[in-house]
C-alpha cells in the first residue's frame, strides 16, 4: 500500500496516537463513477453557468459564521452543497478529539474568528516547478509552501489548540509530480473523488473537505494560521481555502485540479465573494481569467468560504494524484482508498 493512501491529520483520543482525516477525504484514491452532466454548446471548456462579473453576489459570510458540512456527501450522483465521494466514509476514529467552542447555533454552524488555530512560525525550503509537456501541465512539489510559513507539528501539549486536536504528525519534504491535462473539457459525467482534489500554487496538497469519520473538515479540525496541517505520512495540505494565499480573485488561478481544470479565489470585487449556492455541483463556473498569461473563458473550480469548500466532484477526467497506479473506473464506492489511518 503506498504511503499517500494514509488518511491524514490528527488524533482520536487521549491515549491514542492515532493520525486519520479524511474520509474519501484524505485518501488517495483515484475518481471512479461518474454521472451526466451538461456542457455549453459550442465550446467543451466552457459550461452554461457563467460568472456575470457586473453582478452582486454579496459578501454571505462577512461575519464569519459558517455553515458546518457534516457528513454533506453522496455517493451515486454529484448534489450541489455536496461531496461526491467515490467511497463513504469509514467512520474510524480520527481528527479532532473534541468538538471546539467555536461551533454555535446547536452545532450547526462554526465561527471561523472563534476558532484557534496552531502556533508556531516554521520557515520552510520549499521547491515548485510548472511546465508544458506534450499537452501536459506538468507540476513537481516537494509541498512545502513556498510563500508562508506553517505552525509547529506534532502539536505541542503547551498549545491552546492541543485541547481539541492533538495532531501527533510532523511536516517533512515528499516528491510529487502531478501530471494533469493542459486542456481539459467537460466530460459527458462528472466523476467522484478520492480524497486528493488537486495541488495548489503555494506547493501544497489540497484535500476535499472530510475528516476520516465525514465530518466538515474545516470546522472541526484544528490547523496553522495558514489553514494547512500533516498527515500521517508528514504530508501538509490544506482542506480549505488558505488564508495565506493573498489574491483570491475569482480571475487568478491559485490551484489546479487533478482533471486540469483551474482552482481560482471566489472574490468578485469588496464585499462581492461568490459561495457554494453561486456555483455548479462539483463547485465551479465558467468565467475568463488569466491562464498562462493569457485571458481564457473556461470552466474553473472556484474555493470558498464556506463548505463544501473546493471542487465537489471533476466535471473533466481525473489524473491520479502522485504515487497512484492507474486503473480502471469502478462502481459508486469507488476502489478501496486505503486502511483508515
Amino acid at each position: 500500500m503506498h504511503p499517500r493512501l494514509i488518511a491524514t491529520c490528527t488524533v482520536a483520543a487521549v491515549l491514542i496516537l492515532m493520525a486519520a482525516c479524511s474520509s474519501g477525504g484524505d485518501s488517495k484514491s483515484s475518481s471512479s463513477s461518474t454521472t451526466t452532466s451538461k456542457a455549453a454548446a459550442g465550446s467543451g471548456r466552457v459550461t452554461d453557468l457563467k460568472l456575470d462579473p457586473k453582478h452582486d453576489y454579496g459578501n454571505k459570510y462577512a461575519n464569519g459564521v459558517l455553515p458546518v458540512g457534516d457528513n454533506k456527501y453522496a455517493t451515486d450522483a454529484p448534489k450541489k452543497g455536496s461531496v461526491y465521494l467515490c467511497r463513504t466514509p469509514q467512520g474510524q476514529a480520527g481528527g479532532a478529539q473534541e468538538r471546539g467552542p467555536w461551533f454555535v447555533n446547536d452545532n450547526t454552524e462554526y465561527d471561523i474568528n472563534k476558532k484557534v488555530a496552531v502556533e508556531g512560525t516554521v520557515h520552510w525550503d520549499a521547491s515548485y516547478s510548472e511546465a508544458m509537456s506534450g499537452g501536459n501541465r506538468v507540476i513537481t512539489t516537494n509541498d512545502l509552501p513556498r510563500d508562508h510559513t506553517t505552525g509547529v507539528f506534532p502539536v505541542q501539549p503547551s498549545d491552546p489548540a492541543y485541547q481539541y486536536d492533538r495532531n501527533p504528525n510532523q511536516i517533512a519534504a515528499q516528491s510529487l509530480t502531478y501530471t494533469l491535462n493542459a486542456a481539459p473539457t467537460i466530460a459527458a459525467k462528472s466523476s467522484c473523488l478520492g480524497g486528493e482534489v488537486g495541488v495548489m500554487t503555494t506547493g501544497v496538497a489540497l484535500f476535499d473537505a472530510f475528516d476520516a469519520g465525514g465530518r466538515d473538515a474545516g470546522a472541526w479540525e484544528v490547523q496553522d494560521g495558514c489553514n494547512g496541517h500533516p498527515q500521517m505520512s508528514s504530508e501538509y495540505h490544506y482542506h480549505t481555502l488558505s488564508s495565506c494565499i493573498q489574491d483570491r480573485g475569482v480571475g487568478n488561478v491559485i490551484g489546479f485540479a487533478l482533471d486540469g481544470f483551474p482552482i481560482t479565489g471566489p472574490k468578485v470585487g469588496d464585499n462581492n465573494i461568490l459561495t457554494t449556492s453561486d456555483l455548479d455541483e462539483c463547485h465551479g463556473i465558467t468565467s475568463t481569467i488569466t491562464l498562462d498569461g493569457r485571458q481564457v473563458e473556461t470552466y474553473h473550480y472556484v474555493m470558498t468560504q464556506d463548505f463544501p469548500y473546493s471542487a465537489s466532484c471533476f466535471r473533466s477526467t481525473a489524473a491520479q494524484p502522485p504515487g497512484q497506479p492507474a486503473g480502471p473506473s469502478g462502481p459508486p464506492g469507488g476502489p478501496p482508498a486505503g486502511p483508515p489511518g
